[in-house]
């Protein structure tokens, strides 16, 4: 469907949709205005946390004799590698802190600590995703290539084992996503050099990890080695099911609207900025449970003003949500495990067949 299938939308005069873009564009400005010294120090603060809690996490897991000691330091570095893929990282090569004109905290400059290289996914998720976000055979994250989260997709055999794939793609997410900006990589390279060079950049940035990981850091550890061979495997393990979890929850719970490729067609930045908030999902968040998502917990306002700082979002939601109460228009949000079930009952919902799903429950599965 396009947006303006929408009940929501279609309630809405064109001079409604111009004042919701314009009264958007003022929090955007207003929020662009304000931005100083303390947000500077706050991403400066949270790296130097970040790189703190990361050596101490190595520390303990080589220097603990115990095993509650090793479970606590891998606990320790999963965390640490969440909140750099997390509230760093990904914030970062949207160029949310571009603006501090610091070439080390620069979306050009910044490599993350996961398999692929983030030049690729820059591209791949930074304009195939959040400028098409949700519109079907445009956005390449709307089921990964692997799931198939819309009736609007044709359903084959092979979604039979979604299920299945689901928990694969949570356990190796960060492999899922390098494979899934590397095709998008290939295909948009006009020539085979193009096609060729985003293989070795891959295959580079794939090497410089094991090594780092599997090799240099067991090494270092001496007689320990396999302690830290275990412990960054089960590291990565848990970092790759939290990124998954989060962004799962941003995108396919209920509400969680998705839209035809009609709906590009003459779309004004009143629609785009309604498409963002009609096609993505909040969950309720303390400060802790924020910070440790990266504020994706503010899906909604992340995906209105995605090179906007992290740090700002919780006050940015304030001002979105009065927009939608103006409006009356749905906010989506919940809890993590709300959003997350509704989320794994799509996957399994759309496993079967529309016609299989009718005949075991009399009417096709309304997503």
């Amino acid at each position: 469907m396009t947006i303006r299938d929408i009940a929501a939308y279609a309630k809405l005069s064109r001079a409604d949709v111009e004042a919701i873009g314009a009264e958007l564009d003022t929090i955007r400005r207003d929020v662009e205005e304000s931005l100083g010294a303390r947000d500077a120090a706050y991403i400066r603060h949270v790296i130097v946390f970040q790189r703190a809690l990361e050596v101490a996490a190595r520390l303990l897991i080589v220097g603990t004799r115990s095993k509650p000691g090793l479970l606590t330091g891998t606990a320790a570095l999963a965390y640490a590698k969440s909140v750099e893929n997390m509230e760093i990282a990904h914030n970062v090569s949207h160029g949310q802190w571009d603006w501090m004109n610091d070439p080390e905290i620069h979306s050009a400059t910044w490599e993350w600590d996961m398999v692929g290289p983030s030049a690729q996914w820059r591209y791949s998720h930074n304009y195939h995703h959040h400028v098409f976000s949700n519109v079907l055979g445009v956005d390449d994250d709307l089921g990964f290539g692997i799931l198939r989260m819309s009736r609007d997709q044709q359903w084959e055999p092979q979604h039979l084992v979604q299920p299945v794939r689901n928990v694969l793609l949570a356990l190796i997410f960060e492999w899922g996503i390098a494979l899934h900006d590397f095709y998008s990589a290939r295909d948009r390279a006009e020539t085979e050099d193009g096609k060729n060079a985003a293989r070795r950049l891959l295959r580079a940035k794939i090497g410089r990890q094991i090594t780092k990981d599997f090799v240099v850091l067991p090494a270092l550890s001496g007689r320990r080695w396999k302690r830290t061979l275990v412990a960054n495997l089960a590291a990565n393990a848990l970092r790759n099911v939290w990124a998954y979890l989060v962004i799962f929850c941003g995108h396919f719970p209920d509400g969680a609207e998705r839209f035809g490729p009609e709906t590009l067609q003459d779309e004004s930045r009143g629609e785009w900025y309604l498409r963002q908030m009609l096609g993505a999902a909040n969950f309720k968040a303390g400060r802790v449970l924020a910070f440790s998502s990266g504020h994706l917990c503010y899906q909604i306002e992340h995906h209105l003003f995605p090179d906007l700082p992290s740090n700002r979002l919780a006050e940015v939601s304030v001002r979105v949500r009065g927009v939608c109460e103006k409006y009356d228009l749905p906010y989506t949000s919940g809890s993590l495990a709300r959003q997350y079930l509704q989320t794994l009952r799509t996957i399994f919902k759309l496993a079967l067949p529309d016609a299989g799903w009718r005949s075991l429950f009399g009417a096709a599965p309304p997503i």
